[in-house]
């Protein structure tokens, strides 16, 4: 596997290694020593796996407490992956950073604990599969507005159309009137 820095340092793009031949494929996705030695938490204690079709957007989703790190990959279609830093203290804070995650190139993307999460399907349907350090609390839950000018995301929304978005989306907050983390 091979661990590279996106533009804001502690999100981190991983290459697997993919060994081919007429049968398919083979990758490890997971492997707690490497992890650990990239800097990757790996105590993960939640599998999730979302199904999306064209043109839908998730997020800006974080956890204001039990703040989730999330290790995200693409296993149908392909998306526009995006992580958002939400630590005040942090000298990237109010940045982003977006990566193509597909099942053609197998990239995963390590989001941690402090940064909002989403991404945009970019093909006719794509399926996100990502682990976490800590379980899902809907009470703490809260969405950064995905179109903030503040943020100016550079979302691969074809010009004239609008991304479909859940309400709960539709109703995230300017990153100026969000909770953040210290």
């Amino acid at each position: 596997m091979q661990f590279s820095a996106a533009s804001i340092p502690d999100v981190i793009l991983i290459e697997p290694r993919v060994f081919g031949d007429s049968r398919g494929f083979f990758m490890e996705t997971f492997q707690a020593e490497r992890f650990a030695q990239a800097g990757i938490p790996t105590g993960f204690v939640q599998d999730n796996h979302s199904g999306s079709r064209h043109g839908i957007l998730r997020g800006l989703h974080y956890q204001i407490r039990q703040a989730q790190g999330k290790l995200v990959r693409v296993v149908a279609g392909e998306v526009f992956d995006v992580a958002v830093d939400l630590r005040r203290s942090s000298r990237t804070f109010g940045r982003w950073t977006g990566e193509v995650l597909s099942a053609e190139n197998k990239k995963m993307l390590w989001v941690p604990p402090g940064f909002a999460h989403g991404f945009y399907v970019v093909s006719e349907w794509a399926e996100v599969i990502y682990k976490t350090t800590d379980f899902y609390a809907p009470e703490w839950e809260r969405t950064l507005r995905w179109d903030d000018p503040a943020l100016g995301i550079a979302w691969p929304i074809p010009a004239g159309e609008a991304p479909l978005l859940s309400e709960k989306d539709r109703q995230g907050r300017p990153l100026a009137e969000c909770e953040v983390y210290p």
